[in-house]
């Protein structure tokens, strides 16, 4: 398993050599198989991890398979080395903010990229022992390294036939890029490249506005490029809230990002140097030339190789087809995470795999669609959501009340200086049981997960508005919420009743 097999590996340094050490090990003999596995797992990204993991620690007998490197996208090419960027550009950009504080940096902000850069990459590699093929080795896993499908009443790997009681795919999802008129003539970047980057582009390019084209593209200006992002819809993360969506795109273009919405007609062609020509129709016709292009859009589930005809799985160009206990067509195989899931968040893998751990071993019943599961977009300010949307609930005939809190009415907002944001909070019309919310404040992603607990196990706007919360914390918005649902409860008669009661008690 050569390292230039890799280009997630790339540099070659002694941070990405320990990485490949623990996620990729080259000198990896697998296991000879010793009878039936009661699972065994097809992929290494969070839900194989934590599926294996799971049964392994109840006692199950577990084979895990990996064609490339433990600790999938969310380790190698996601979640952690984005977010470990975006708190490098955070820092940057809360110096050049400085002197709002009163705080004054002489000779402004200079940002070495290459040292962010290694910073994220030294993080990564001290992060990935947790899913390390010697850790999971020693929690009693068999683990192989290599490409795993499925033949008549098996998996092979390698030459190897593992026989089980139940399969597991949890292969994953890959970047994959639209059909874009020139794409295939130039080079670009995906998630799978991007991190390998150690010189800041002058100029940055970033094809989609959806979570991983706004992190970037902010990131990137903050660091210091030039960035046009180019998204053709009306606006950025068209899954969001209008008005959380619109606050967002604010902060961007006041980072300096040149935001090319309701893009057409786009081309690109190769020039000199490696260079990107980019031309697209957008409120006017824009022609730029880039130093990297990043296409942020697209992605496509790790099933080609998979063979899954011969099991008679059925799949679709999204991915497997599960049924909402993460069945396959073919009862003895399940799926969980991106390869079979519309969530592709880690933490929706995670708890997808719980699933499978109960319905593979115990004859469980439990449901993906009972799952309460919130999402977080990283710019700054976030976004998170849980639950439905008030467009969601429009197109299903809900009908909904919605209790507004904005953080300019927050103290805690206020003296932070991060008042651009809100919580907003739905719930069935005349009731307080939460149907949904959605958040945009500096730690949304952080706040989010009171409103999920409450959706989870059944507390309603009521319960939160009283709960202490602490003074001052943007978290009391989140109470302030519950204040203004409670005083809808203070109607007309309710108020007349108070009020002959407290004239005859005078």
């Amino acid at each position: 398993m050569p390292m230039r097999d890799f280009p997630e590996l790339q540099p070659n340094d002694t941070h990405n050599q320990t990485l490949g050490r623990h996620v990729a090990p080259q000198d990896w003999v697998n296991p000879t198989p010793d009878g039936r596995y009661h699972l065994v797992v097809i992929g290494a990204g969070t839900a194989g991890l934590v599926t294996a993991a799971g049964a392994a620690g109840l006692g199950a007998k577990v084979a895990l398979i990996e064609s490339r490197m433990m600790g999938g996208d969310c380790l190698n090419v996601g979640c952690v080395p984005s977010k470990g960027i975006l708190s490098a550009a955070r820092a940057a950009a809360a110096v050049q903010g400085a002197e709002t504080f009163g705080v004054r940096v002489p000779r402004g902000v200079e940002v070495d990229f290459g040292a962010a850069m290694e910073r994220m990459r030294r993080l990564r590699a001290g992060i990935s022992p947790h899913d390390s093929a010697t850790r999971f080795s020693e929690l009693g896993i068999d683990v192989y390294f290599g490409q795993g499908k499925f033949v008549s009443g098996g998996i092979d790997v390698n030459g190897q036939r593992l026989d089980y009681r139940h399969a597991v795919i949890a292969t994953g999802a890959r970047a994959s890029a639209p059909p874009i008129n020139g794409l295939e003539k130039v080079d670009y970047l995906t998630n799978e490249t991007l991190f390998s980057l150690t010189e800041l582009p002058k100029r940055l390019g970033i094809i989609g506005a959806g979570p991983i084209g706004c992190e970037m593209a902010q990131a990137f200006a903050r660091f210091g490029s030039e960035v046009y992002l180019v998204e053709s819809a009306p606006g950025i993360l068209p899954r969001e809230d209008r008005d959380a969506a619109e606050i967002v795109e604010q902060a961007l273009k006041d980072d300096g990002v040149h935001l090319l919405c309701c893009g057409k007609n786009l081309t690109l062609s190769p020039v000199d140097r490696g260079g990107v020509r980019l031309q697209v129709d957008s409120h006017g016709r824009y022609d730029v030339t880039v130093d990297q292009l990043l296409v942020a859009v697209g992605r496509a589930p790790n099933i080609e190789k998979l063979d899954l005809k011969e099991v008679g799985v059925d799949h679709t160009p999204k991915g497997v087809v599960v049924n909402d206990r993460l069945q396959t067509t073919n009862p003895r195989i399940y799926a969980a995470g991106d390869v079979c899931s519309p969530y592709q968040f880690t933490h929706a893998a995670d708890f997808m795999a719980r699933i499978v751990i109960g319905n593979t071993l115990f004859k469980g019943r439990s449901k993906v669609s009972k799952l309460v599961i919130p999402w977080s977009t990283y710019t700054q300010p976030e976004i998170a959501h849980v639950g439905l949307s008030e467009h969601e609930a429009q197109e299903k005939g809900i009908a909904i009340d919605t209790f507004k809190q904005p953080l300019d009415g927050v103290d805690r907002a206020i003296l932070d200086g991060k008042t651009a944001g809100f919580v907003k909070i739905h719930v069935a019309q005349g009731k307080d049981r939460i149907l949904g919310a959605t958040i945009v404040a500096d730690k949304a992603g952080d706040l989010i997960s009171e409103i999920t607990m409450a959706m989870t196990h059944g507390l309603g706007l009521k319960q939160i508005g009283s709960t202490i919360h602490p003074y001052p914390t943007q978290a009391d918005a989140i109470r302030k919420v519950g204040d203004l649902y409670n005083r809808t409860r203070l109607t007309p008669t309710v108020q007349g009743l108070m009020q002959r009661w407290l004239r005859w008690t005078r």
